[in-house]
C-alpha cells in the first residue's frame, strides 16, 4: 500500500511538473499566437513567457547578477540570428531587435515607433518637448550643448569641475564610492550648462531629490502608494519643480530687469526662445527638459568615467599607450599654457578610442520604443502598441561586428568605420543625443586629469557585477583616489 501511494505521488508530481513547464509555461505564446494567426506574416520567432509576468523574472535574474548578456544570448541560442524576437517585459508583449538595420529604421522611423519607456520613466524624466514637431525650437534649445564648437564656453569650467573633484578624493584618508563622486561631478557640470551659477545649497538639495528620482526612473510596477520607490520619486520630481521654478522665475526677473548681460545658458536661451509660433516655453517645459538632460548625463557619463579609469587600469598597456600621449601633448604646449585647449583635446585620438571602446562595454540595455500602427519588417508582424526595444548591448557586443567583443581593445577602432547601426550609442536619426560630443569631451578631460596624476586602489576588486539598468560594481567601485606624486 506503502509503495502504491508513493507512486502516485510521484505521478502527481510528474502530471503538475508537465502541466506547470508544458501548458502554463506557453499560454501566454499560444494566447498571442492564436490572436494574430490571421495576419499575413506572423510574430517573430521568441518566447512570452510565463501568464503576466513574462520573461521579467529571467531578465532581472541575469541583469543583477551581472550577466545580462545572457538573456538575449539565451533567446538567439534557442531561436537562431533572426535579429528579431517576441518576448513579454516590462507588462507589456514586446519585440526585441538586434540586427543593425533593424535598429536603425526603429530609431529613425517616428511616425512608425514612438517613445515607449516605461510609465515610471515617461512620468519621471520624459520631455514632451524633444518629441513635439517644432525643429527650430529642439535645434535651438540643444545648440548650447551640441557640436564641437560648444566646448569652448565649457572647457574651463569643466576643467575646473574635474581638478577640483580628484584633489577632493584623493586628499580623503577614507575609501569612497567613485561611481558615486563621478555622479556628483557630472551632475554639478549639468546644472552649470544649464544654470551657470547657482549656490551650493541648492546644488545639493536639487542633487539629492534628484538621486531619489533615478532609483526609480525603471520601476517595473510605479505603485504609488506611501514607501514605495515610485511614490518617493513622484514627491522628489514635485518639491525638484518648485526649486526649479523659483530659480526660472528670479532669472526672468533678472533678465526684465536688465541684470542679465550675454546669454551664456542654457536657461537664459531658452527663456528667450521663440517657435515658428512665435511661443515661447512654458516652465513645465522648461523643466522636463533639465530634468531629461539630467537623467540622459548624470548616470552615463559617471559610469563612463568609472569603466574607462577601471579598464584602464586592468589593461597596462593600454594605460601607458594613454599616458604617453597625454605626455606628448603636454610636452607639445608653450610654457605660459596651463590649460587644456580645444585643439589638444582634438588631438586625443587614442583617448578618444578609450573611451568609445568603454562606451561599447557598457551600453544600457535598450532604447524603448512602441509600435504606433500594425508594421510588418524582415518578414514578420510587429502589432500596434507592442513595446519594441532596440536591444543596444547586444549589438555593440556582436562578433560578427567587432571581433573577441568582451575584449576592452581601445585601437579596435584605428581606421575602423562600424557598418550603418552597428554603433549607435547616442541613438540615430532626428532623436540622435544632443549632448554627445560634450559627454565624450568631459570624459575625455577627467581621463587627461586622471592618467597623468592619479591612480585607482579599488578595495574591492571582485567585487560582483549588477548589469541593471547599466553595468557597475555593486559596492559602486569602492575605492581611493591617489595622487601619484603623493605616493
Amino acid at each position: 500500500m506503502e509503495l502504491q501511494w508513493f507512486w502516485m505521488f510521484a505521478a502527481t508530481l510528474l502530471a503538475c511538473y508537465i502541466f506547470v513547464s508544458k501548458v502554463m509555461r506557453n499560454l501566454n505564446g499560444w494566447y498571442y499566437d492564436l490572436i494574430f494567426k490571421n495576419k499575413q506574416y506572423p510574430l517573430p520567432p521568441g518566447d512570452m513567457g510565463w501568464p503576466l509576468i513574462g520573461n521579467l523574472w529571467s531578465f532581472f535574474k541575469y541583469f543583477y547578477s551581472g550577466r545580462g548578456e545572457m538573456f538575449i544570448n539565451n533567446i538567439i541560442f534557442k531561436f537562431g540570428r533572426t535579429g528579431i524576437y517576441k518576448t513579454h517585459l516590462y507588462g507589456s508583449p514586446s519585440i526585441i531587435v538586434i540586427a543593425p538595420a533593424i535598429c536603425k529604421k526603429v530609431l529613425i522611423d517616428e511616425v512608425t515607433f514612438k517613445i515607449g519607456y516605461p510609465k515610471s520613466a515617461l512620468e519621471l524624466g520624459d520631455s514632451k518637448i524633444l518629441h513635439k514637431e517644432r525643429g527650430r525650437f529642439k535645434q535651438l534649445v540643444s545648440s548650447p550643448i551640441n557640436g564641437h564648437n560648444v566646448l569652448e564656453m565649457y572647457l574651463e569650467r569643466i576643467e575646473d569641475i574635474v581638478i577640483n573633484k580628484l584633489e577632493e578624493l584623493s586628499s580623503m584618508k577614507h575609501p569612497v564610492e567613485f561611481l558615486t563622486e563621478m555622479k556628483k561631478a557630472s551632475f554639478e557640470f549639468v546644472i552649470h550648462i544649464f544654470f551657470d551659477s547657482c549656490d551650493q545649497d541648492t546644488v545639493n538639495k536639487i542633487g539629492d531629490l534628484f538621486n531619489v528620482m533615478s532609483i526609480a526612473l525603471l520601476s517595473f510596477m510605479p505603485i504609488n502608494v506611501p514607501g514605495f520607490a515610485y511614490n518617493k520619486a513622484l514627491k522628489a520630481r514635485m518639491e525638484f519643480v518648485k526649486i526649479i521654478e523659483n530659480i526660472i522665475c528670479g532669472r526672468r526677473m533678472a533678465i526684465k530687469n536688465g541684470q542679465i548681460g550675454e546669454n551664456n545658458n542654457l536657461l537664459d536661451i531658452i527663456l528667450e526662445t521663440k517657435d515658428e509660433r512665435g511661443e515661447k516655453l512654458e516652465d513645465k517645459d522648461i523643466i522636463d527638459l533639465l530634468i531629461a538632460f539630467l537623467f540622459g548625463a548624470h548616470d552615463s557619463i559617471a559610469t563612463a568615467s568609472m569603466w574607462s579609469v577601471m579598464y584602464l587600469a586592468q589593461n597596462p598597456l593600454c594605460l601607458k599607450k594613454a599616458k604617453e600621449e597625454q605626455e606628448g601633448i603636454l610636452k607639445a604646449r608653450s610654457t605660459s599654457q596651463k590649460r587644456l585647449s580645444i585643439e589638444e583635446i582634438k588631438k586625443m585620438i587614442y583617448l578618444s578610442q578609450v573611451v568609445d571602446e568603454t562606451i561599447r562595454h557598457i551600453t544600457i540595455f535598450s532604447a524603448f520604443r512602441e509600435a504606433a500602427i500594425d508594421v510588418n519588417i524582415n518578414g514578420y508582424f510587429i502589432p500596434k502598441g507592442w513595446k519594441v526595444l532596440v536591444w543596444l548591448s547586444a549589438l555593440h557586443m556582436d562578433p560578427e561586428y567587432y571581433s573577441n567583443p568582451k575584449e576592452f581593445n581601445p585601437t579596435r577602432w584605428d581606421d575602423y568605420n562600424p557598418g550603418s547601426g552597428t554603433f549607435i550609442p547616442f541613438g540615430v536619426g532626428r532623436r540622435l543625443c544632443p549632448g554627445r560630443d560634450l559627454a565624450k569631451y568631459e570624459i575625455s578631460i577627467f581621463l587627461h586629469y586622471f592618467v597623468l596624476n592619479y591612480k585607482l586602489e579599488r578595495i574591492n576588486p571582485e567585487c560582483p557585477i549588477t548589469s541593471f539598468p547599466y553595468s557597475k560594481p555593486i559596492d559602486n567601485c569602492l575605492a581611493k583616489v591617489i595622487k601619484i606624486s603623493d605616493s
